[in-house]
């Protein structure tokens, strides 16, 4: 265990020097955002009753959204591990004693959570000074916002865990673009980055809000505006805690079968 709190404490303290990188970041998320909300402000404009949220917390939603886009951007993969499963290097970690799932877990959930530390603040602090209704409201009540300290983590356990998942397909294939494209394509609609999950059909929203997308970014920020509030709020974080267990489970199955099979070529 002390080695894995290591290797996470390292990968945190070694990802928040890309102060650069951070700056561009909060620049293009802060542009994104704002271009976001003017587009569902014409639509506002039109037919305002006929939209299931309304503008200040779609506002909210939007701004929260952007902050915390490092740790819930579900197309985020590490290169360099992927590089390792292709070229067999991968060799080299089996050889550590640590499990490689955890290894790799932690390598990324710390990639992500130093990401957004470095961002999430100052896009915080300055869409909570932007006028009413377009800037980031206060939480609709403290327990809204301790429900969200708990959803959010079990969002970026349940992305880390889809990624891990795709790491583990990697090894069964020479080449993981194509399905990692499909995957990440659905993932960025199912979740709620293109679309707020309230927009969705009536027909097929109940079933999209089931799914572990789901539990990744629409439920902490719809939590955190009200917009899930009340028994709501406790079934969602319970939805959200059974994919992250059958998520990160579902990835060690995966990874053990892979590891069993798995064949380095080379001298």
């Amino acid at each position: 265990m002390k080695g894995y709190l290591s290797l996470f404490r390292i990968r945190v303290q070694s990802g928040l020097q890309y102060r650069i990188a951070a700056a561009a970041g909060i620049a293009t998320q802060f542009a994104w955002g704002a271009l976001r909300i003017l587009f569902f402000k014409a639509l506002y404009e039109t037919n305002p009753a006929a939209l299931p949220m309304e503008l200040p917390a779609l506002c909210s939603y939007i701004w929260m959204q952007q902050a915390f886009l490092a740790m819930f951007a579900s197309w985020t993969v590490d290169k360099d591990l992927l590089d390792m499963i292709s070229s067999g290097s991968v060799a080299y970690q089996l050889c550590r004693p640590m499990d490689l799932y955890t290894n790799w877990f932690i390598q990324s959930f710390s990639n992500r959570l130093s990401r957004m530390l470095l961002r999430c603040l100052p896009i915080l602090l300055v869409a909570a000074f932007l006028p009413y209704p377009y800037g980031l409201l206060l939480p609709k009540s403290p327990l809204s916002f301790l429900l969200f300290l708990i959803s959010a983590p079990l969002g970026g356990v349940t992305v880390v865990s889809l990624t891990m998942i795709v790491y583990g397909i990697t090894f069964f294939t020479l080449d993981s673009r194509g399905f990692r494209t499909v995957i990440f394509t659905a993932a960025d609609f199912l979740t709620g980055s293109l679309l707020p999950l309230p927009f969705f059909p009536e027909k097929i929203r109940p079933l999209v809000q089931l799914l572990p997308f789901a539990s990744i970014q629409d439920a902490p920020l719809r939590i955190y505006t009200g917009d899930i509030a009340g028994m709501a709020a406790l079934q969602t974080l319970a939805l959200q805690l059974f994919w992250a267990i059958v998520m990160v489970l579902g990835g060690r199955l995966l990874m053990a079968r892979a590891l069993r099979n798995v064949v380095v070529q080379g001298g």
